[in-house]
């Protein structure tokens, strides 16, 4: 080996360590995670605020295992029934982890928080990811008077591949097909709240992922998540698109999106406002300057609470 190459090599494995190092003390809701990413195995929880209990791994499907199971957070002293807000993370469909929930710091503001899992595309493909979210809702739901959760109040928070699975349950309540065949089938999944961070909502329309992982590959997330590529399965790709079921009757939505966002394109969030508020949905639609697949920061949580504190608790 030359000098020349003994040094390129020397630096590129020190501008990895740092890069290693700079994501694994990146705030919640700031790293910026590859399409791929996955977490699950061994994933970290959040840290817990102070008079908040945590009960972990509960299975809402019989059976479910850890893909389908869930975390609360519940405070430890609480009067009457109390709103939910439930987190969704994302991945890629392909990974992440219910480890990771934003949503539990606002227990202390007097919310009752969950983080849910649902199998990912490896395990098995579109529409089972949406009824597994719905079978948590309805879980929780049917549940409600042990956790002292408000069924009537129930909003979801979700980010990228999660932003896609929560935009979808605002949209679809009155899918029937999209509810699957498990759990608390009388209940149901209805949200009253959506809070989309820039997931992808019309996957004909999303353009391509930055170098290899191009949109309509075969190998892409979203083929992946369909298990055929997407041009060659229109019907399928409209069936897991959030903005096919839109009707008036959709939920309120936030939807937040950085305009540098290099992973799903900023369209994706400006589609579906454009689609909610033409049915007459009320739909409020934050760009994040400078934002790219991932942001933060007191000014995004100020009104991520204040959109919930609006719809479950109707604080002006």
């Amino acid at each position: 080996m030359t000098d020349t190459k003994r040094w390129l090599t020397i630096a590129a494995v020190f501008f990895l360590g740092l890069t290693l190092l700079a994501q694994a003390q990146a705030p919640e809701g700031k790293a910026q995670r590859g399409p791929g990413t996955s977490v699950r195995p061994g994933a970290k929880g959040p840290r817990v605020p102070p008079g908040v209990k945590v009960e972990r791994d509960i299975e809402y499907v019989p059976g479910g295992g850890k893909s389908r199971s869930l975390d609360l957070y519940l405070p430890e002293k609480a009067e009457g029934k109390l709103p939910l807000i439930v987190w969704i993370h994302g991945g890629a469909w392909m990974g992440g982890d219910k480890g990771g929930c934003p949503a539990a710091r606002l227990v202390p503001r007097g919310y009752i928080a969950a983080s849910i899992n649902y199998r990912l595309s490896q395990e098995a493909v579109f529409p089972a990811q949406i009824y597994d979210c719905k079978a948590a809702i309805r879980w929780l739901r049917a549940h409600a008077e042990k956790y002292n959760i408000d069924p009537d109040r129930i909003g979801v928070w979700g980010s990228s591949a999660g932003g896609h699975l929560v935009a979808l349950l605002g949209t679809s309540g009155g899918a029937k097909d999209l509810e699957g065949d498990e759990g608390n089938l009388t209940v149901s999944s209805r949200v009253q709240a959506v809070c989309d961070w820039f997931g992808p909502t019309d996957f004909m329309k999303i353009g391509n992922f930055p170098s290899t992982l191009k949109h309509f590959a075969p190998d892409s997330p979203e083929s992946k998540l369909l298990g055929v590529p997407v041009l060659e399965n229109k019907d399928k790709a409209a069936r897991a698109n959030p903005i096919t079921y839109i009707t008036k009757d959709a939920p309120p939505f936030l939807i937040m999106h950085g305009d540098k966002d290099m992973t799903v394109p900023i369209n994706q969030s400006e589609l579906l406002y454009g689609a909610l508020k033409k049915a007459g949905v009320d739909a409020t639609f934050e760009t994040v300057p400078g934002g790219g697949h991932g942001f933060g920061g007191p000014e995004i949580d100020r009104k991520v609470e204040s959109f919930f504190d609006r719809l479950l608790k109707n604080k002006k």
